[in-house]
């Protein structure tokens, strides 16, 4: 049982990069093998267009070619069970690396003949975890409740099986007075990350626990 984690986070040991390794810590108190992996340490481009992973009868398809630095990363989710991905929400979306490393990842798959038919074989149990700074009654002013299911739907209609849990104003930075932060109360961020982040780690830890828990079900 192999679960791989994409972190989208460009700052490691901090929220996203703490929650994925929770979620990585719950999967293996369930027996799995677990792998996080930093899309900043990478050097890799979006998609070239070159269609390659659509080329009749070829070897390529459903695979992309392009050989770079995310290539192995799409072998190693190709061979798992499950992947967790994790970002912020950086202007409304997920960040630019996790944006293009989801471009490459959906798009190899992706049959022009019958979108109800991507190029793939088997269901793997795959989740998104997302941290932001807005409160979570905001949720659905900013149109971030229609994303997450968007992105859901996509993983669903790929792979079989998606959940997502959202970290809500989360603590930006230790020390908010070295920078033009003032719309953001420190004090009330401390307290939350005290009271309320330890019970997003915990959510997470079940999420990645209840993913291996499926997964070792299935493969009875």
């Amino acid at each position: 049982m192999n679960i791989i984690a994409i972190n989208g986070s460009a700052r490691k040991n901090w929220n996203t990069h703490i929650l994925l390794n929770k979620a990585l810590e719950g999967a293996e108190s369930m027996g799995a093998q677990t792998e996080l992996i930093n899309l900043y340490d990478l050097d890799y481009k979006g998609c070239i267009g070159c269609l390659g992973c659509k080329v009749k009868e070829s070897i390529s398809l459903g695979h992309c070619v392009v050989n770079d630095g995310l290539k192995p990363v799409l072998n190693k989710i190709g061979e798992s069970d499950g992947f967790i991905l994790g970002s912020p929400i950086y202007l409304g979306d997920v960040t630019a690396m996790m944006r293009v490393f989801w471009e490459r990842l959906i798009f190899q798959h992706l049959n022009y003949d019958d979108y109800t038919k991507p190029f793939i074989s088997g269901t793997k149990k795959t989740a998104f975890i997302y941290t932001m700074n807005v409160p979570e009654a905001m949720l659905e002013q900013y149109g971030m409740s229609d994303k997450f299911h968007s992105y859901e739907m996509m993983l669903k209609g790929y792979w079989g099986d998606s959940v997502y849990m959202v970290s809500t104003e989360t603590l930006q930075v230790n020390d908010y007075s070295k920078y033009h932060m003032a719309s953001f109360d420190e004090a009330e961020r401390k307290e939350r990350r005290e009271k309320v982040f330890p019970v997003d780690c915990r959510k997470a830890y079940d999420l990645g626990r209840e993913m291996a828990n499926k997964i070792a079900g299935e493969k009875r």
